[in-house]
């Protein structure tokens, strides 16, 4: 066995113990923020004041993320993992302190989630970063999957467990055990090591401070066209369901009770875990940008289906079908973002993934209520204008202007998803841009003056004989070039990092 194969396998292992305690911390997650939800909302009786709890944790997360990402490039991946862990659950044991000496307000229930919030930035990026390093090639795909797993059952599990906790033993066990599983998740990542990645030509040309570190993430996109629009066609996607998430209550309480709605989101949750099941033990699409914009189809046809009838099963089969593939379009997505990202650069460039995401989604929350309840309902009223045209197929009354709106999105989503193949760069992003050659370094190599005594360097080559530079644009070639000439004449090595 050679000693890339040992160390592959090892670097696997790796991932399945990391995997596994980010697993138990995301069901004390969920488990938290279905909690805290409940509590906020039964204390208060305001859907406002808890939209300005979810906002506080969200708003430190959005502006921290991109400069997490460059400062998780210059960190060991485990490092920041192990950081983002232990000051998420700081804010988490803050809240268990407030509670049981009687002092827990909506006030520093958002301090405690805003610093929360903040740490949280730093998780995904060198969570997905570590994933590069840790997994072959071939195993992304799984890897990614898996990472869906991992998020479909801690939800789940979270929400169930919610309601038995807080009837149990109050708010103060929830934020308890949601500490707990922090510290559970610290204790797997201090048993594991994981490789450092050699620094490439792309991450030394985004070398700086860490101001200029941080903008180098969108530079590095945006002379990258497929990867670019790829980010924009899933932010595109996210502000689709930022309308969407809002009106599943509403549009299932127009056909249905609580009971059954309850049941049926129960049922349609499956459709994600199944999805995450398929997404983690399948090799993946062998096109991913086409099984991307092919699972995105059928989510838009999915939830045209939503809105076509009034009727639970309808809508419970509907919203089944769409959440079974979100983890299978999400794994394809993240197999490609890291065979096509420099190792050294994972951080920002997942940073600058995440605040795109993440920041279009206010957008729908602000328009949807509006939207719904003052164009859509009104067009499907039993008189309304639609009521003799579009009132004919998915019929009339309260709820069927949330219907049309799901139709109207999943029309959208569908379309931009049959476009979106039809664009250059995008479809044609896996054979334009090749796979990185991932090169790491074995931890014993303190220094280049110890190196003849240490393991070589280990080269996972993920497409070779093929430059970094092909099938970039000119300018974003120059750019490395330029920067490396400046360094060789300040006299100064390609690989020094400046240190914040």
């Amino acid at each position: 066995m050679t000693d890339t194969t040992t160390k592959e396998r090892s670097g696997t292992r790796t991932f399945y113990i990391v995997w596994f305690g980010q697993l138990v911390s995301l069901v004390g997650t969920s488990l938290s923020w279905f909690g805290m939800s409940i509590f906020i909302f039964q204390e208060t009786g305001s859907v406002t004041q808890l939209a300005l709890v979810l906002l506080a944790g969200l708003v430190p997360q959005l502006i921290a993320t991109p400069f997490a990402g460059a400062l998780v490039d210059r960190w060991d991946r485990r490092m920041a993992m192990i950081l983002a862990d232990l000051g998420a659950g700081i804010g988490t044991l803050v809240l268990v302190a407030l509670y049981f000496t009687g002092n827990l307000a909506l006030w520093n229930i958002m301090i405690a989630v805003a610093i929360s919030g903040f740490f949280v930035a730093f998780q995904w990026p060198a969570y997905n970063a570590a994933m590069q390093v840790l997994l072959p090639k071939e195993q992304f795909s799984r890897g990614s999957g898996l990472v869906q797993l991992a998020q479909g059952l801690g939800q789940m599990a979270g929400v169930v467990l919610a309601g038995f906790v807080i009837a149990s033993v109050g708010i103060g066990g929830v934020f308890f055990i949601d500490t707990v599983t922090f510290l559970f998740a610290v204790a797997t990542l201090l048993m594991v090591r994981f490789p450092h990645p050699k620094q490439t030509e792309a991450g030394a040309a985004g070398a700086g401070t860490l101001w200029e570190e941080t903008k180098y993430g969108f530079t590095y996109l945006w002379h990258r066209h497929g990867l670019f629009a790829l980010m924009i066609y899933f932010a595109a996607i996210n502000l689709a369901f930022g309308f969407i998430m809002p009106l599943f209550v509403p549009l299932g309480l127009s056909v249905t009770g609580s009971a059954e709605l309850g049941t049926a989101f129960a049922v349609a949750s499956i459709g994600m875990l199944a999805g995450s099941v398929i997404a983690s033990v399948w090799g993946g699409f062998k096109h991913r940008v086409f099984g991307i914009l092919l699972t995105g189809a059928v989510l838009g046809v999915a939830m045209v289906f939503v809105g076509g009838r009034a009727s639970i099963i309808w809508i419970t089969a509907g919203i089944f079908i769409g959440m079974s593939m979100i983890p299978i379009m999400s794994a394809s997505s993240q197999a490609l973002w890291l065979a096509k990202v420099e190792a050294d650069l994972q951080g920002r460039i997942s940073a600058v993934r995440g605040t795109v995401a993440q920041a279009v989604v206010p957008i729908s929350y602000i328009l949807v209520g509006p939207l719904a309840d003052n164009v859509f309902e009104p067009l499907m009223a039993d008189n309304g204008p639609l009521a003799g045209s579009v009132g004919q197929l998915i019929g009339t009354g309260d709820g069927r202007g949330y219907a049309l709106f799901f139709v109207v999105l999943g029309v959208v989503v569908a379309v931009m998803s049959i476009l979106a193949w039809f664009y250059t760069p995008l479809r044609h992003v896996e054979s334009d841009i090749p796979d990185v050659e991932i090169e790491l370094i074995d931890e014993s190599e303190d220094s280049e003056d110890n190196e003849a005594e240490t393991d070589p360097v280990i080269s996972v080559d993920l497409d070779e004989d093929v430059s970094t530079a092909k099938g970039l644009p000119e300018a974003a070639i120059g750019i490395a070039i330029e920067k490396e000439s400046v360094e060789e004449l300040d006299g100064l090595a390609v690989n020094k990092r400046p240190v914040v």
